[in-house]
């Protein structure tokens, strides 16, 4: 059997990319190894898959042929722009084996062409799966040779440095341990033991300092004392560089063909130029499954908060840290506290002012907001107030701008402090003052890190948006519950982020990477890209595949819409109807899914039902959701009925084949919540810009969630089941037959009859 490279549409330019005959030969070779060494049988789409990333990834080595063919620029000239690199937008119905596809189409063609292959996923379940399965089984049923190995941020590993300062329990650590709170407490004799029997394994080789890899599940309470972040790290000055976990792992990270690693480290490596944690952007194809995340990813890792109470109590913290600091006798490299320590008292003495200014400014902005929170998915938050088009009133803005200067000099300083402790740790007389200027260093990183968060949000509050371009959200929030800092206390939180991650991924990805792979079983919307377009700013040259789901939609799944007689958008008539309809349409003998776009109405649900259905029905609210499908799955097993009760999150990423779900219920179309803030500006741009943000946003996003929590009823060839949804609006309404038409071709049913 060969793997036909089947004849490209609409690809644009890339179409004319070929393969050199030894990738191709490679590809398919692997290919049959593995159908028959695993007794599978060859699917079309994944064979498909395979051919159409391979090929587009063959630009690659066009467009760096073509740069070396090039004339050779006159003295002074620029050197010639290497062509951005190519990117593939696959999606791949539910069944198609995308993982194999994606791996057998990349992998061959990287190798060829000298680059790594970092592939990301968005959730740490697919994370583990690709490493701990679906890797090893292609290399070991095929004779394909190539290196992986998992990537993670450094605070899944231990800090060697952190865990000798735990242990040693000399008066040093006695005299810190005020400063670090909760991050470096005096150990109890439970943490101790547990410390030293760490420090053991480690010492024998037997655990690498691998959070996830330890033999028993760690607490956040246990765990954080002995990691750090990057700022409180001082790299290869550390006097325990040499066996350090986290950069031990790097090494491995560096030597890899593939690295399977998260969005959120993809984007966290791009933050800090590319090539800091992965391998650089040029040098690396990456894979992205699960792509639908990845512009919301990017919009959450650039945005940035603050809290008013928490700011101020920060201030005093630091004026106390650095007092200490400066008390030190111990520390001998204390040039710049000493030569800048009048003028941080200044700035700290100014942000304090300012903060108190911004206090009554944004109360009266979030007291006039409040007769406005009577929408139901606003009943359960804090209040909130999202300034339309992300414009700040201009006296909020002015003193946003000078509490960005200050935390600006700040954030300055106390690098310049960390700075000092470091060449402390190299150049100091005695092991006593190189100790001790270790010891302080994680801490001044700490008030680093978070003065540069702070200068950030203020920065983002106090600026103007570039005229024609998507705006920057910006709101804000008040807390009942206070913050860390601030406990018991009510405080005003500043918050901002990109509507649009476009221009991010533009600048330091698709212009960067030598090519990428997007892919996902859900990535379109109304049967076009134009919505992943336009958030993750595909460039031009993205080539773009729709490739259908192997599964007999027609006969397997039938979709039912019931006659309610009410708008979801009444909430009280809704949520009586659906309390009314569900035991009709609910057979005790299937397991069940019921979600819900309103947490408010998923409890209302549940508390209007007899008590014989809620006692079958596990809410998303009553526990975790691994323990809660755990429950479930144990109930199905011993032949007991059991209903889901579950939000958002359980409308993807949950799989529970066969008997587990055969009925999935869906509240309303899952339109976007209407009060955030993010999608809220997003929406006023583009009206502002002459477009119909509801046609252009919410409806093919509704689509899209609906595709995604009706894919939850099929996940192999054998399930049957139906679906159904207590949303008349699909029917009624004039957008509803393109969202109808969007869904797989399950047999439809229109207002049954009910018993």
């Amino acid at each position: 059997m060969r793997l036909a490279l089947y004849p490209l549409q609409n690809h644009g330019r890339l179409s004319q990319f070929m393969l050199p005959d030894d990738v191709k030969n490679t590809i398919q070779s692997a290919y049959r190894q593995i159908l028959e060494n695993k007794s599978l049988t060859p699917r079309y789409g994944q064979r498909l898959m395979i051919a159409e990333i391979a090929r587009s990834l063959g630009g690659i080595a066009d467009a760096e042929r073509a740069a070396l063919q090039a004339p050779v620029p006159m003295e002074g000239e620029p050197d010639p722009e290497l062509p951005p690199g190519p990117i593939c937008v696959v999606e791949a119905g539910t069944g198609t084996g995308k993982t194999l596809a994606y791996v057998l189409g990349t992998l061959p063609v990287a190798k060829a062409l000298k680059k790594k292959v970092v592939l990301a996923t968005a959730t740490v379940a697919l994370q583990e799966q690709v490493t701990l399965k679906d890797l090893p089984d292609i290399k070991r049923y095929s004779d394909l040779e190539f290196s992986f190995t998992l990537a993670k941020g450094r605070g899944r590993y231990l800090c060697l440095s952190r865990l000798d300062m735990l242990l040693q329990g000399n008066a040093s650590l006695n005299a810190m341990a005020d400063l670090y709170g909760e991050l470096i407490n005096q150990p109890n004799d439970y943490a101790l033991a547990l410390y030293e029997r760490m420090l053991r394994k480690i010492n024998a080789g037997e655990w690498q300092g691998d959070r996830d890899d330890w033999e028993d599940l760690l607490s956040d309470k246990d765990w954080i004392p002995v990691t750090v972040d990057n700022g409180q790290c001082i790299g290869q000055k550390c006097s325990n560089f040499s066996n350090c976990c986290f950069y031990k792992a790097r090494e491995e990270v560096q030597k890899a063909d593939c690295v399977v690693a998260n969005h959120d480290l993809v984007l966290a490596d791009l933050a800090l130029g590319g090539g800091v944690i992965l391998p650089a952007p040029q040098d690396t194809i990456y894979i992205f499954d699960e792509a639908h995340h990845l512009p919301l990813k990017s919009n959450n890792h650039f945005a940035c908060f603050t809290r008013l109470k928490g700011s101020l109590a920060a201030l005093d913290q630091w004026r106390k840290t650095l007092g200490k600091l400066g008390a030190d006798s111990v520390v001998e490299e204390k040039r710049t506290l000493q030569r800048e320590l009048p003028g941080i008292d200044d700035s700290m003495a100014l942000a304090e002012i300012r903060l108190n200014e911004i206090w009554p400014l944004c109360e009266q902005i979030l007291q006039s907001a409040a007769p406005d929170r009577q929408a139901d998915n606003q009943r359960d938050q804090g209040l909130q107030h999202a300034f339309a088009l992300g414009q700040v009133p201009e006296p909020l803005r002015e003193l946003a701008a000078e509490l960005e200067t200050q935390f600006t000099r700040l954030a300055t300083v106390f690098q310049d402090i960390g700075n000092d402790l470091k060449r402390g740790m190299e150049e100091g007389d005695n092991v006593d003052a190189r100790q001790r200027a270790e010891y302080w260093f994680p801490l001044i990183g700490s008030m680093t890190a978070r003065a540069a968060a702070a200068q950030k949000l203020w920065h983002h509050f106090g600026m103007r948006d570039v005229a024609g371009e998507a705006p920057w959200a910006r709101w804000l929030g008040l807390s009942d519950k206070g913050s860390s800092d601030h406990q018991g206390s009510p405080d005003i939180t500043l918050s901002c982020s990109p509507v649009l991650a476009a221009r991010t991924l533009q600048e330091k990805l698709w212009s960067t990477c030598a090519g990428a792979v997007l892919t996902s079983a859900t990535l379109s919307a109304l049967g076009q890209f134009d919505v992943l377009r336009m958030r993750a700013g595909l460039p031009p040259h993205a080539t773009y595949h729709r490739i259908a789901s192997p599964f007999d939609y027609a006969n397997a799944a039938r979709f039912i819409v019931p006659k309610l007689n009410c708008d979801p958008a009444n909430s009280a008539q809704h949520t009586e109807a659906i309390i009314r309809l569900l035991p009709k349409v609910l057979d005790r003998n299937e397991g069940a899914l019921m979600l819900f776009s309103s947490r408010r109405q998923m409890q209302d649900v549940l508390e209007g039902l007899d008590k014989e259905w809620r006692e079958i029905i596990l809410c998303q609210d009553d526990y975790q959701k691994a323990q809660l499908l755990k429950f479930h799955r144990q109930r199905i097993d011993k032949g007991e009925p059991s209903i889901i009760f579950g939000l958002a999150s359980f409308a993807e990423g949950v799989d529970l084949p066969g008997k587990y779900c055969e009925h999935v219920l869906i509240a309303k179309i899952p339109f976007a919540v209407p009060n955030d803030p993010i999608e809220a500006t997003l929406s006023q741009w583009i009206e502002k810009q002459g477009g119909n943000p509801f046609m252009t946003l919410a409806v093919p996003e509704a689509a899209f969630k609906l595709v995604q929590a009706a894919g939850r009823l099929l996940r192999n060839e054998k399930d049957t089941g139906r679906i159904t949804l207590f949303d008349e609006r699909i029917v009624s309404k004039f957008y509803g037959a393109a969202i109808f038409n969007s869904l797989p071709p399950y047999r439809r049913e229109i207002f049954p009859p009910l018993p």
